[in-house]
């Protein structure tokens, strides 16, 4: 049976608060781009008052909280109020719809939701419907970050105590800290159970890595949404780890970002693929990004030409690697690259072109066939099996779908790796679609289709994109004598008021059947070899 190493000396999150408070109490923690600032010690007070008053509402260790805030200050006490609470914090996308809120509050029997005004709405409206529908407690509460309460509401600044008081210390680092819901394997968004002990644990191999991919005196731009693993533990942690100072970013904006990054002079950069795209043409980008000494780039998969480009018009390295929800998320980084290979302008490590790099300290990657043998590096592809301490432990609510007994997990991913251990990513055993580094579940979105009017059957696909990284494609057949315009419209409406704008299909094709197998399943490869020909532009 294997064993997980020894946990790092916090036993949570908000402990990392509370040392930097200690020891620095005075340099600024956290910045918003609005002029918002906190120092470690008011960081820390502010975590303390908030934990203290989630006790005082009824939150217990164990309770599901979810907060659908956006990059702001709030987003950090409350989520870290929550870790030191012992309950369980729910991340949310703040663009999601009720009708998605609605799925989570059920799934996850959430007894409080967190909003700001600008998700205050849709989180009203998902309360009321599950509660309508007995698929949430009627008990939940809401409470409003910068917006006036309703009755049966309460504003954030009632949840917080007049004064922190004492939090008896986590005893179990296994327990249950946060869910994030991702693909899984297939079908609807699951929700990955992460642990106090996965969540410190990938904080800990990341700050192992040599040379440090943030050291104590950087400005760390937060412009990655604090919802999603990356932002949330990749960025928010490292800053923590490193008692760095973190700028945050409620929304990108390819000039206004940048002009954030000169005022405050940010040296770290964590960014999406879709970024570079987005700075490609800016006057004077070299100029502008003065400040940075790396940029970080993970979440999907960035082309090593768009690398080379970058490096070469800015001189800024940029380092990538591989992560996935369920390890917390980072796996490889070409930080940690030790072999002999092409690099691309400015990188630092010896990574192969087109790589996500090596594995982090303390974790290991292997390769395995459609049988479950292990491949040898150096050869032919094969899925991507992780083990690690920043292992999730399985889906909620049972832990289904875990790391086996000897510790690996099996990504759904295709790799190669190289004889120096460096993984270049191949292809995806799952049917997810990264749109902006945001995942998409085929399977949620065909649902919605086929609620469409005059949709009888539906299809989707990702499609390469320059700006996102890839694309929605929904194929979809309408019923018998229906106008093919009217159902592209019914479609088009449909998911505007149930999907999030990055789930929504950039193009609906109305066709007259789906490729099948001989047993029914839809033949999405013959679906992506069509979009392939009429992007070379093949078609008649």
């Amino acid at each position: 049976m294997w064993k997980y190493p020894a946990m790092p000396a916090a036993s949570d999150l908000a402990d990392l608060v509370a040392v930097a408070a200690t020891e620095n109490p005075g340099k600024l923690a956290v910045v918003e781009a609005g002029g918002r600032s906190a120092t470690w010690a008011e960081l820390d007070d502010e975590v303390g008052r908030v934990a203290t008053g989630l006790g005082a509402a009824g939150i217990v260790a164990g309770n599901r909280v979810l907060l659908v805030v956006g990059n702001r200050l709030e987003f950090v006490t409350t989520y870290l109020a929550v870790l030191r609470a012992q309950a369980v914090a729910v991340p949310l996308n703040p663009s999601s719809t009720p009708a998605e809120l609605a799925r989570v509050l059920a799934d996850c029997g959430a007894r409080m939701v967190v909003a700001d005004p600008d998700t205050v709405g849709a989180v009203r409206a998902a309360v009321a419907d599950a509660v309508a529908a007995g698929t949430a407690a009627t008990n939940v509460r809401v409470v409003v970050v910068g917006g006036a309460p309703q009755p049966g509401e309460r504003s954030y600044d009632d949840l917080r105590a007049d004064r922190a008081r004492p939090v008896p210390p986590l005893q179990d680092p296994d327990k249950l800290a946060v869910l994030l819901y991702t693909s899984g394997t297939s079908g609807l968004p699951r929700a990955a159970m992460l642990t106090h002990r996965a969540l410190l644990a990938n904080i800990d191999q990341v700050a192992s890595v040599e040379p440090p991919m943030i050291h104590g005196d950087d400005v760390v731009l937060g412009v990655l949404p604090l919802f999603h693993v990356y932002g949330l533990n990749a960025v928010l942690g490292a800053v923590l780890r490193h008692r760095a100072k973190l700028v945050l970013v409620e929304r990108f904006d390819p000039e206004g970002t940048l002009d954030l990054v000169e005022d405050e002079a940010c040296s770290v950069v964590p960014v999406a693929p879709p970024v570079f795209a987005h700075w490609r043409g800016v006057d004077g980008l070299a100029e502008r990004l003065g400040p940075v000494r790396l940029v970080l780039s993970g979440s999907a998969p960035l082309a090593p030409e768009l690398v080379e480009e970058f490096t070469g018009l800015t001189g800024v390295p940029v380092h990538q690697g591989y992560g996935l929800t369920e390890a917390a998320p980072v796996v490889t980084s070409t930080l940690c690259s030790t072999g002999v290979g092409s690099t691309g302008v400015g990188s630092t490590g010896t990574a192969a072109r087109g790589s996500v790099g090596a594995p982090l300290p303390g974790i290991d990657v292997r390769l395995v066939d459609a049988t479950g043998r292990v491949l040898a590096p150096g050869g032919d592809p094969g899925e991507i099996q992780v083990r690690g301490a920043n292992l999730f432990s399985g889906y909620w609510p049972d832990g289904a779908d875990g790391p086996d007994a000897d510790g690996w997990w099996s990504t759904g991913d295709v790799g190669i790796l190289d004889d120096a251990g460096d993984l270049t990513l191949v292809d995806r055993v799952k049917e997810l679609v990264i749109v902006s580094g945001f995942n998409v579940f085929p399977v949620e979105v065909e649902d919605v289709l086929k609620g469409a009017a005059g949709v009888l059957e539906a299809a989707v696909i990702g499609v390469p994109d320059e700006v996102t990284g890839e694309a929605v494609v929904a194929y979809v057949v309408a019923e018998p004598g229906a106008d093919a315009a009217a159902v592209e419209t019914a479609v088009v409406e449909c998911c505007e008021t149930r999907l999030a704008a990055y789930k929504r299909p950039a193009r609906v094709e109305v066709v007259t059947e789906l490729p099948l197998t001989v047993t029914g399943k839809v033949q999405k490869g013959r679906l992506r070899q069509l979009e392939r020909r009429r992007a070379l532009d093949l078609l008649e």
